[in-house]
C-alpha cells in the first residue's frame, strides 16, 4: 500500500520543555488550537483525544511512543468528518530538538494510503496550528486569525 505523508518543520524561540508542555497541556492547546484541548496522561499505550469547546471529540487515538521532551508518536483517527474517519488511523510523529538557542519542531503526519484526504486536511491544518503555536510562544499572543474559534482541525 502507498504511503501519503505531510511534513512540517519550524524553529521556535523556546526550550524543548516549554514546547513539550505547549503541545500537550490543555491550558496551552486551547490558546493556539482554535479552542481545542488535547486530553491524555501521555504515557505509552494510553488513549488520547482532542475535544472541541462544546465537548465533541474531534480526533482520538493511542499514544504509541513517548520520549519526553523529545518525541511523541500518536495513532490518530479523525472522529468528526466522515470522509476522513473512513480512511482509518493515521500516525503523527512530533520530534523536538534544541538547535542554536531555539527549538526545532518537526511534525510528520502519515497514513498507509495514497492520495489521502486525511493528509490533504492536515496539510492545511498543521501550518495554521503550528504558526499560531510559534507566535504564542514567542510573543505571548496567538495570531488574530485563530482567535475566532475552530473552523477545521488537523
Amino acid at each position: 500500500m502507498a504511503n501519503d505523508k505531510f511534513v512540517y518543520v519550524t524553529y521556535i524561540r523556546t526550550t524543548p520543555e516549554v514546547l513539550w508542555n505547549a503541545l500537550l497541556t490543555p491550558e496551552f492547546t486551547r490558546q493556539y488550537w482554535f479552542g481545542v484541548t488535547l486530553e491524555s496522561d501521555w504515557k505509552k499505550g494510553s488513549t488520547w483525544k482532542m475535544v472541541f469547546p462544546d465537548g465533541r471529540v474531534t480526533d482520538s487515538g493511542e499514544v504509541l511512543e513517548v520520549e519526553k521532551p523529545r518525541r511523541i508518536v500518536l495513532k490518530w483517527l479523525n472522529e468528526w468528518m466522515p470522509e476522513l474517519n473512513a480512511e482509518g488511523f493515521s500516525r503523527c510523529t512530533m520530534e523536538i530538538e534544541p538547535v542554536e538557542g531555539a527549538t526545532k519542531l518537526t511534525v510528520i503526519h502519515e497514513i498507509d494510503k495514497s492520495q489521502s484526504k486525511v493528509i490533504e486536511a492536515v496539510g492545511g491544518g498543521w501550518p495554521r496550528i503550528l504558526s499560531n503555536l510559534k507566535t504564542l510562544l514567542e510573543t505571548n499572543e496567538p495570531l488574530a486569525m485563530t482567535k475566532g474559534g475552530c473552523k477545521s482541525a488537523a
